[in-house]
């Protein structure tokens, strides 16, 4: 296997978008910028979120999208060219399967660590006109992942992926999302995760724990977003 690599780099500023006779705002129409970009502990330079308790911030700083997936679309979607799904960096030879939460790659001179899967939500369905694309990418678990930026620096399309730590607790980003957000009742699982609490988003490791006491939380505001006007 080919090592991992960087296909696509891109950043796009929050804008207005048509959404059930309304508009929201949102971060997630990006296009391809070339050369070597900065990368901060905030994101990339010239990358923006419109809702910022739901998106950015440290562990949410760069999200990677496997440019695997956008084949797997092209029935429902079409062809589709990068960033197809908001990412930052669009990447090859690495899969939710079998990227680990905590694991560290450098990636030109900055240095990232993996955080958790993405939580698939509306804007998806803004971005392409689909208005289940959200929950179809939940089912399907083809989400991307986002990373923190542990030593900042610059990188550009080309760079490799190059791993610096892998952790031995086994958790990947695909099993955290599968029982996160798409095998809910299943306490096994839950159970398995919470055993590793130090890979997990501390409001992860809550959520998990409410489950097990028989509170589950309410995903439909994040998938299917705000009522039509």
């Amino acid at each position: 296997m080919s090592a991992a690599r960087v296909l696509a780099v891109s950043t796009g500023a929050a804008r207005a978008l048509p959404w059930r006779r309304r508009e929201v705002r949102t971060g997630i129409r990006k296009s391809q910028v070339t050369g070597p970009v900065a990368v901060t502990a905030q994101g990339l330079a010239g990358d923006e979120q419109a809702d910022l308790k739901h998106h950015g911030g440290p562990d949410k700083a760069v999200l990677l999208y496997p440019s695997e997936h956008y084949a797997a679309w092209a029935p429902e979607l079409g062809g589709l060219v990068a960033p197809a799904f908001g990412e930052n960096l669009t990447t090859a030879g690495l899969v939710e399967s079998e990227v680990l939460l905590g694991a560290v790659y450098r990636v030109g001179t900055a240095v990232l660590q993996v955080t958790q899967p993405r939580r698939p939500c509306y804007k998806l369905a803004v971005h392409h006109g689909v208005p289940d694309l959200a929950v179809t990418t939940q089912r399907t678990g083809r989400t991307g992942f986002y990373c923190r930026v542990l030593t900042p620096g610059r990188l550009q399309a080309g760079d490799p992926l190059v791993p610096l730590d892998r952790p031995d607790h086994g958790v990947t980003a695909a099993e955290a999302h599968r029982v996160l957000n798409v095998d809910r009742a299943d306490r096994d699982g839950c159970l398995r995760l919470l055993a590793h609490p130090g890979a997990l988003p501390a409001q992860w490791v809550d959520l998990l724990r409410d489950r097990l006491s028989g509170r589950l939380d309410d995903q439909s505001r994040r998938l299917d977003g705000p009522t039509p006007a």
